[in-house]
Order: C-alpha cells, then structure tokens, then sequence
C-alpha cells in the first residue's frame, strides 16, 4: 500500500470515529471504484459495511466487482436481503458469475434467490460452460439490431436498452433466429442519414469465436485485432453472448500469472500471496520442490560414479557448478523465448523445426563465445593469478569444450520440451527453469565425464 493510500486510509478512520458520514460520501463519490476496493483492504472489517452503506447505489455496485472475494463474502453476509437484492441489480451479469464463482454454496443460493428472474437464467447459463471457455467468461447483455431496421430506429433501440448493456460502441446485427449476421458501430449509426437502413452500412467480415474457445485465445483475438468486444457465437452461428476487452484484460493477467507460477514450479492458486496462509504456500511449493529434488538423485549418481576420475583430477570439481549453471541458464533461455511465443501464438506446433535450426545456430554463437572467454579467463584468472597448477591446458580444454556442447544440448532441450509439451496437451510453461536446468544438469555432467575421459584418459 503507498504513502498515499496510507494516508487516506487513516483520515477515512478518523472520519468514522468523529461519525462524519456525509463528509466520508463526499469523498467516496469522488475516487474510482477500484480505489475504492483498495482502500476498503486497509480499513478494519468491522467497519466496512457501515462504508460500504455509504456509496451510493451504482457506485456501490462497481466497488464490490473491485473487492476481494473475502471482502465480498464478509459484505454479503452483513446485508439484509434488500440491500443484496440493489447490488445484485446493478451487476453486469458476467460480473455476478466471478462473484457467484467464488463463493461458498450458501452465499450463493443468497445472491441468486435475490436476482431476477432473467438474471438468475442468465447465470446459471453461463455457469454450465466450461471452465475457462468463451462461455464461461462473457456477458450476455449486449445491443443487438436487425438488418431491417433504419439508423433512427436503431438509435431509439440503443436508447432504450443500452443504460443496462455492457457495451453500445459496437453492436451486432442478427436474424430472428439469433443467427450473426454482422456488426456496426456508433459512429457509424450516428453519422449516417436517419432512412437509411441497418443491412446498408453493416460490416459482414466478422470476427467472433465461439462458446468453448480457450479464454486465452479470446483474449488474443481481442488484442490482436484491436477490438474492445468480440461476440461469441454458439455451433450455429447464433449470437450467444459478447467477450469485452475488460474481460480479456482480467483473462491475461490471470494466465500470465498462472504461467509465471508454473515456470517458477508453484502450483497455480487464485488468492493473492498476502491472503495465503503459510500452509497454503507450502502446500502449493512443496510437492515440485520433492520432486525436483528426487530427479537431482540422477545427477548425483553420475557424480558417484566419476568420484576415483575426480579424485585423481581435484582440478576438474570447481569447474562443475559453473557448468551447470551456464547449462541451466542458456536451457531456460530458450525454453522462455519459445514459451512466451507459444502463449501469444507467434508458434505453432508446426514451426518446431524452424526453432530447433534457429536456436542451433543462437547456440553455436553462444558457444564459441563462452568456449573462448572462458579459456583466457581460467589462464588469467585459475592459472596467473590464483597460481593453480593443477589446471593444465588439457584440462582447461576440456573445460571450454564441455561448455561450448552444454550450452548447444541445452537450448535444444530448452527449445524442444515446450513444444513437446504443448504436443501432448500440457501446458508448456511446466517445462520452464527448474525441469530445463534439472535435465541440463545431468546432460552436462555427462558430457564433461566423457570429455574428461577420452582428453585426460581417465
């Protein structure tokens, strides 16, 4: 929380004790929802439905989208059923299915016995597709026209209808039966002749996706074609409901974070990280520590195995962390680069063998580059300077050529995992840092011994 939020939080408390209501509404009505929702974090609980009586209606409505499910849960819990019922009014409907979503099945039995009965049927409807689908994520409040109508009636429609719509700069032109038959903006209407009629001036290249889409894919769509809603059509091409960029920008944020979690090996949650317990952060980091650590065994098998070559050449052990570490790193380089393009959809499964000739160029540039620095800086640095005199020029070429096929194995493994993955319907940021590095770590051990073995005749 800033400086600034900190003071505000403290004058609105200030404000509550001294029962300035009327002078904590005049301040209310004058901040953003969303800042409102943050300042609401920092206020005891106690007190916050006694603020939140104080916004007014639509306002109030806005701020509780914004809040915390917790906060959200402790707000309902404390309203009669009247108060409910006004918040509930004011939602758009796929605002009331987050909320419905994440809440316990007796707060939500609550808040759809006190909806209405087209917006009860609307929830539910959105409720049964699935999870992360177009579907599940869209609205179904939008301004639809027909193609027989004028622009003047048009506009008497949007009129009418739009104060309860989740958008009106675009609107989508249908048949009787729902069917898609293209859109037009509000520009658009407003500037043409009040006759002229809807079918005229309608654009037909559509752009729509359909009820079971990937989420993230809709989002894509939206940012890749600059549009601020995208409708969501049903196997027949009926108009079923509309994805606004709003929407998209909460879908983004939810998978990059996901994604994040996933390439740093955390299960995925949905609470924010002050809201987790430490058993909750435990539960979700152990089970990919165990197993990590589990598949390290492998690389401690191949250094048993190498421990009388060791033993016989002490000079070769400093040098394996720096081997790894090159190895690890170059892997989880390549595996981020083709996560991130796989994610935005810059790669198909298609171009694996353009990646793969790609990055087998990057590597060898990569390792010829380290290959050479790091032979100058072991006789600088080991050799000159620190005056080891067990680091022969063998054994430094060892070291150098070791390095230059690491950092080659490794971005092919890092480029290829992602795209296997992917093949067989995982999420590609699982094979992100800690699985490349866990794998490079042994190929690179066993490269080394080898190379040690054949140049040193161990």
């Amino acid at each position: 929380m800033g400086k600034n939020e900190t003071i505000m939080a403290t004058t609105i408390e200030a404000l509550i004790d001294s029962k300035k209501y009327s002078t904590l509404r005049d301040i209310f009505v004058t901040m953003q929802p969303a800042d409102i929702a943050i300042l609401f974090e920092s206020i005891d609980e106690s007190k916050l439905p006694l603020l939140f009586r104080l916004l007014p209606k639509e306002l109030a409505a806005e701020t509780f989208v914004e809040m915390d499910s917790d906060e959200q849960e402790l707000l309902i819990r404390g309203f009669s059923d009247a108060e409910l019922k006004d918040v509930v009014d004011e939602l758009y409907v796929d605002d009331a299915v987050d909320i419905v979503e994440e809440m316990p099945a007796n707060v939500v039995k609550r808040i759809l016995r006190q909806a209405d009965p087209d917006m009860r049927k609307m929830i539910n409807e959105i409720l049964n597709y699935p999870e992360d689908s177009a579907g599940s994520i869209m609205t179904t409040e939008y301004v639809s026209l027909r193609p027989d109508m004028t622009t003047e009636d048009a506009v008497k429609r949007i009129r009418r209808t739009g104060v309860d719509k989740e958008t009106i700069y675009t609107c989508y032109i249908t048949d009787n039966n729902r069917k898609l038959l293209g859109y037009i903006t509000l520009k658009s209407l407003i500037l043409a002749e009040d006759n002229t009629k809807i079918s005229e001036i309608m654009g037909t290249d559509i752009i729509s996706v359909t009820t079971t889409d990937d989420q993230e894919e809709v989002a894509n769509t939206l940012s890749k074609y600059d549009l601020s809603a995208v409708p969501v059509v049903d196997m027949e091409n009926r108009l079923v409901g509309i994805v606004t960029m709003d929407d998209a920008m909460d879908v983004i944020e939810e998978e990059t974070t996901e994604d994040m979690e996933k390439m740093a090996a955390i299960t995925p949650t949905d609470k924010p990280y002050l809201k987790m317990s430490v058993f909750e952060i435990w539960k979700a980091r152990i089970p990919w520590l165990m197993l990590l650590m589990i598949s390290a065994t492998f690389t401690g098998m191949i250094i048993s195995s190498f421990e009388s070559a060791l033993a016989k050449w002490v000079a070769l052990t400093s040098f394996i962390p720096m081997l790894m570490d090159t190895g690890g790193n170059s892997g989880s380089q390549a595996s981020v680069t083709v996560i991130r393009a796989l994610s935005i959809g810059e790669l198909a499964l298609s171009d694996i063998f353009k990646v793969v000739w790609k990055e087998f160029r990057v590597s060898i540039l990569c390792a010829v580059a380290l290959a050479v620095v790091n032979f100058f800086k072991i006789q600088l640095v080991d050799v000159m300077l620190l005056g080891n005199e067990g680091i022969t020029v063998p054994v430094t070429l060892v070291v150098c050529i070791t390095l230059a096929l690491t950092v080659i194995c490794a971005k092919f493994v890092g480029c290829t995992l992602p795209l296997a993955a992917k093949k067989l319907g995982f999420d590609p940021a699982v094979m992100a840092s800690p699985f490349i590095t866990t794998i490079v770590d042994a190929i690179s051990l066993l490269i080394y011994f080898e190379a040690a073995t054949m140049m040193l005749g161990l």
